[in-house]
Formats: structure tokens, sequence, C-alpha cells
């Protein structure tokens, strides 16, 4: 068995050295690059990032709680929550309404024993279980008071997968009063399924709400703060822009179930949650536990976004639920009672108007005005800029195109700077793609929202898409793409390198048509690999871990290395990109005095190049080349490996502005180059 295994690895070497013979033998392939013509700016949010929750994005994920349904105020009340069965079992428990915390929060557990003993009480499951490391702090807290009886304390108990203890906490001094009451809970081990477990000291009744079991460690180290790891993957993609709340979120299965942003403000515990609209969407991703508790609101949404250095983009509702759902309109005219309070019962698409407008006072306005007010009180006084929002997420047809139009002439007619997103529906092609189109163009819409799910080889088939496209009509945002390697919402897709190559083939087409594509962004951008309802996504993680998939380090590339100016490039010959399987953009990054040079050698053999920099001065001697590449297109990131495939760096000599390169099979290549015009 050895002797076959050095005459494979022997053969392998063989191999790999001819091809690179083969490679520096062939006439490279002659790339020219004019330095020394740009022609537009690269727009400082051209790549940015598409939240939306679905695939435990927030609750579960982004959003660090680890209690389920703290409050019991889920249809199904006691979801996430189970009495324990011993010897000291409960006498009864139910969810009551009895005199609640306030007329918000009108749902409570009440527990009664008259048996004292370690099992009087419920334990929380948390989402896929809760992930607790050994030596962390997390804040406990609940809402109690005492009933009739001799309840004296509560016991609090973080226990493993196998119900071995992790940490415990006593909590006293209850009253017939509801109080809030506190402790910190030290895990003496690390545990990704960990349950929080609660009983009850002595004999009677006790009633308990809002439940929660928060992490110290979180971004900024905030009170409600965000998992910091998640944050981080987000921040080193250095994105444009952050558009939240989604996606189909926004529209809901009905309007009574779409995104209201002024619902997901305020104090924390007040806010109602809400079964998730991907809960049962997907029969074989079934997730009837799925829901939103809005800790992660449109407050933290934009301080999120302030965080990692991107515009936020809030996406609103237009008057229209999913159009593959109930396809619920909200009739045009004047909603009756409707005032700058908030909606009336009935709401008609003056409601939503409203909507967008109190929503761009909540972010820009003064601390004196209603909904600057309402910032200023959550601890942000100063504005936070901003600049542009969506109106509608995937909508299409004439129901939207009636509703778009009022709705921008409002939104324009009191924030004439404001930059408006519209939707061309979620096909990129076909006659209602064609007819919103054209439009929303007369319209002069700032923006076209396209989407496009599709197999990896239409991304390298359609890198020139936007080649012809006015380039000084209406301006486009590729909010939704993501090459899938069997096929759209397929629960066998998977976030390999064949797709993501394919990506990098269309994004050098994003690129070099920057002066009309402005904004792009991968979706979706979360999942959790335990609870997801829809692949390929962006990140993965676990109830401990993350990692970034090969497809998050090609929007990393182009997310780090987008430049400031667009450089026109000439392929061999004055062919078109993509021809033969080669890729190219170029752009300069003034800031750095670089210029950068993005390509694809989609082919299963190197291939040599020879980039000519037309009008390029005062070069440097030594380039960076920052490389992926595999020679196996089914090469993909995981849990277990986090970093099979990453960007590499390595040096190269510049001896002149004919740059040599040999590009390695199956890579996306960025080439960094010293030198200014």
């Amino acid at each position: 068995m050895r002797i076959v295994q050095i005459l494979l690895a022997a053969t392998s070497l063989v191999t790999a050295a001819q091809l690179a013979a083969q490679a520096q033998m062939a006439a490279p392939a002659v790339l020219t690059v004019q330095v020394n013509k740009p022609i537009a700016p690269v727009p400082q949010h051209l790549f940015g990032l598409f939240f939306e929750d679905i695939n435990f994005a927030a609750d579960g994920g982004l959003y660090p709680e680890l209690v389920k349904n703290k409050s019991f105020e889920i249809d199904s009340h006691l979801l996430g929550w189970k009495a324990l069965k011993g010897a000291a079992e409960l006498e009864s428990y139910l969810v009551s309404s009895d005199r609640p915390i306030s007329a918000s929060k009108n749902h409570f557990l009440r527990l009664s024993t008259s048996k004292a003993g370690p099992d009087a009480g419920f334990v929380n499951e948390g989402f896929r279980g809760m992930g607790v490391k050994e030596g962390a702090e997390y804040t406990f807290s609940v809402m109690a008071r005492r009933g009739p009886g001799s309840i004296t304390g509560l016991n609090v108990q973080l226990e493993g997968p196998k119900g071995e203890p992790l940490a415990q906490a006593h909590i006293t001094g209850l009253s017939g009063e509801w109080q809030k009451y506190t402790a910190v809970l030290r895990p003496t081990a690390t545990a990704a399924k960990a349950r929080l477990k609660l009983t009850v000291e002595g004999t009677g009744t006790a009633d308990l709400d809002v439940v929660s079991l928060f992490p110290k460690d979180t971004w900024g180290k905030r009170e409600n703060g965000l998992r910091p790891d998640l944050v981080q993957l987000l921040k080193d993609l250095k994105p444009g822009f952050l558009r939240f709340p989604g996606g189909c979120i926004v529209e809901g299965m009905t309007l009574d179930n779409r995104y209201q942003w002024k619902e997901t403000i305020g104090d924390v515990a007040a806010r109602q949650p809400m079964i998730n609209r991907w809960n049962k969407e997907f029969r074989n991703r079934y997730t009837p536990d799925y829901y939103q508790s809005f800790g992660l609101g449109f407050f933290e949404y934009f301080q999120l976004a302030e965080d990692i250095g991107a515009e936020p983009l809030p996406i609103l509702n237009v008057g229209m639920a999913c159009q593959y759902n109930s396809a619920e309109l909200a009739p045009i005219g004047t909603a009756k009672g409707l005032n700058a309070a908030g909606p009336a019962d009935e709401p008609t698409l003056d409601t939503f108007i409203q909507d967008a407008l109190d929503l761009i006072e909540f972010a820009n306005g003064p601390a004196s005005s209603r909904w600057g007010a309402r910032r200023a009180a959550m601890g942000h006084p100063a504005p936070f800029k901003l600049k542009m929002i969506g109106i509608g997420n995937e909508q299409w047809g004439p129901q939207y195109l009636e509703r778009y139009e009022p709705f921008a002439r409002a939104v324009k007619a009191k924030y004439p700077t404001m930059q408006l997103v519209s939707s061309a529906g979620p096909s990129p092609n076909g006659e209602l793609f064609d007819k919103a189109t054209l439009k929303l163009r007369e319209l002069k819409a700032d923006f076209i929202d396209e989407h496009y799910y599709a197999k990896a080889d239409w991304f390298r088939q359609n890198v020139g898409r936007y080649d012809n496209y006015p380039r000084t009509a209406t301006k486009i945002f590729a909010g939704e793409y993501a090459a899938q390697s069997e096929g759209i919402a397929r629960t066998e897709n998977k976030n390999n390198w064949d797709c993501a190559l394919s990506e990098a083939a269309f994004m050098t087409g994003l690129e070099r048509n920057a002066d009309v594509v402005a904004m792009a962004s991968y979706a979706p951008l979360f999942a959790h690999v335990d609870a997801w309802q829809w692949t390929p996504n962006l990140i993965w993680f676990d109830n401990l871990n993350s990692y970034g998939t090969v497809n998050y380090y090609v929007q990393q590339l182009f997310g780090q290395n987008k430049g400031t100016a667009m450089l026109p490039v000439q392929l061999p010959n004055g062919a078109k990109n993509g021809t033969d399987n080669l890729f190219a953009s170029a752009v300069a990054d003034e800031t750095a005095g670089e210029i950068v040079v993005k390509l694809v050698n989609y082919s299963p053999a190197p291939r040599a190049v020879q980039v000519s920099l037309a009008g390029a001065k005062k070069l440097g001697k030594t380039g960076r080349a920052l490389v992926m590449a595999s020679d196996d297109l089914n090469t993909q990131n995981s849990l277990q490996e986090p970093r099979k495939l990453t960007p590499q760096e390595v040096k190269f000599a510049v001896k002149g502005p004919a740059v040599s390169y040999t590009l390695a099979p199956n890579s996306f290549t960025v080439l960094r180059i010293p030198g200014r015009k």
C-alpha cells in the first residue's frame, strides 16, 4: 500500500509540474488595463449585505438570547418549555392572564406544587439547545411573584445535554407583586446543547414571566447586544450597505403577518413576538417553533450598520403581502383615523406610506421630533444618517406599480434627497420584468432591485448582463443572488467552489459595470446548521461556532478590494469578458496607490496571463496576489474545516507595465500592483 501511495503522489507531482510547464510554454493571454482612463468612481456601497430572518438568522443566531419564548406570548404559549417529571411532579401549571405585568405582556407561567422537591419546575430547550462556554458569564433575569402558599425562592440551573449541572443560582425574596430578579451564571464546562432548568423552593404557587439568559460577551459589550463572532464575520466583509429586515419577512404571508418596524423598537421586554413566516413555508424543512422575538429590531439594525461601517437600507412593505402566499393587498385610498401615531385598524396604502415617513424621522429626525425622540430615548441622540429606503421587497405586476408610484411621490415630496429602491420582481427576465423595468425608469426610480437564483453556469454565461444597460438611467441593485448547485430552493444545494467561482466570474461583470450596478448582495446571509429552511447561504453557524463559506471569501475579496475608480480592461483580441472561461475586471485604489485586477480562471489547467498597464507610471517592484484555488470544484468549508479554502497571499515581481502572472486552475485571483498613473 505504501509503495502505491508513493507512486500516486509522484504521478500527481509530475502532472502538476507538466501543467505548469504547459502554461508557461503557451502564449500568455494579454489583457490591457487603461490605468490612465478611469471610467467612473466605484460606488463605495457597491458590495453589501442582505439580512433576512430565515434559517434562525436572528433569534437563535445573530440575536443571542438563549431562552426560547421567554414571555409565553406565542400562540403556542409553552413553546420551548417542558414541565419536569419526577418525584416532585408539579401539581398543576398553566399559562395565565390573571393580573399580568402589563397589557402588552399579558401571559405568564403559573405553577403550583404541594410537595417540595428538585423537580418542581420547568426546563427551556433554547434554540436547538443553548450554547454556553466555560467560564463565560450569562445574565439570568426573570419577572416573578409569589402566590398562595410558602414558595421561598427559585432555583436556576444550567444543565448539559445529559443533565449534568453546569451552573446554578438561587433567587430569594419573592413577593406578592411582580419584580425583576437577576443572577449571573458561569458554566463550569462548554456545551453546545445545554438547557435552562427552573424549579421552585417550597410549596404553593409562583408566577414567572420574561425569563431571559443573555451572554455578557456581546458585540460592543452591549446589554442587548449581538453575537460577536457573527458580527465580526460581517465586518470583515467591509460591506458598503446592510439591507434589512428582508426579504419575504417584509411582506408576511398575510398583511397581519408583515414586518412592522414600530413594533420592534423601545423596551425589549415589551416587544410582541410573532410566528416567523418561514416556519412552515417548506414542508421538507418544517419548523413550527420558528418565531421572531424582535429583540433584534430596527434600532438594533441601524446600530449594527453603524458598527460595521455600512449604509443602512431598510426595506418597507408597500401594502402587499407575499404574492406566493395570500397576495393580500391593502386598498389604495385614505385610511380612516390615520395619524402620526400609527396605522389605522384597517390599513390602506396611506398607512404604509406614513410608516415610511415616520421611519425616516426615526432615523434622521432631531431628538426634539416625535420619532427622533424615540431614537434618542433608546440611546442614540445623533441621527443615523439614513440615505435610502426600499419600497416593497420582491413584488411584481400592476398591483405593485400602482402602489409604488404614490408611495414614491409622497416620500420624495417630504424627503427629496432620499433614494428609493424599487422592485423588478423575483425573476431576472420575462414580460413582467421588462414592463416593470420600463415603467420604473419612466418614473425615474433611483434603484431597481433585480434578483437571480440560478445554476452556476448561468452566472458565467451572464457575466455581460449589464454591458448594454443604459448608462444614465436608473441604477441597478443586484439585491439577491446566489448560484444553486442543484436547483432553486433544493435542500441538496451546496456552498461549493463551483458556485463560488461562478459568482466571482459574474461579479467581475458587476464591477466592470459599476456605473450601472450601484449595489449588490448575496442572499441569504445566515443559516443555523440545525435549523435552516433554505440553502445555500453565505455564513453557517451552530450554537457556539461559525464559519464563512467559500462564497463568503469571494465576497470578502471583492469587498476588501473594491477600489475607488473603474478602469477599462480588454481581454485578448477584444474578446468579451468570459471568453475561453477567462473573466476580468480592474479598478484603481487611489487611497492605497495601487491598481487592482481581478481574474477568474474557470479551467482545470493553469493559465499564463500578461496584464498590460497602459498609461501606468512609477510602478512598484513587488505586487501582492490574493488567491483562492482548488482542483476540486466540490470543495467546501465547514464547521470542522472552516478555512479549508480561503484566500492566500503571495508576492510577485513587477518588472514594468507588462505584468506576467500564471493563474492557478479553477482560481479567483486579485492582483494588487503598486503604482499611480
